[in-house]
């Protein structure tokens, strides 16, 4: 089951309160900004910072 359209739009990142958006496999929630993936588990984002990955690009 993926994220609710509605949900990836009133989320945002919990560290800059910027924009997030679905990576390319639909896991994860990525924040351009601070270079962090926020992974999708059990169809739940884990929005916690000390427990996001951090991303190159």
């Amino acid at each position: 089951m993926a994220i609710h359209p509605e949900l990836l739009k009133i989320l945002a990142c919990p560290k800059c309160k910027g924009d997030i958006h679905l990576n390319e496999t639909g896991d994860g929630l990525i924040c351009d900004h601070c270079k962090l993936l926020y992974e999708i588990r059990d169809d739940i984002p884990v929005m916690l910072i000390n427990e996001a990955k951090p991303i190159s690009s």
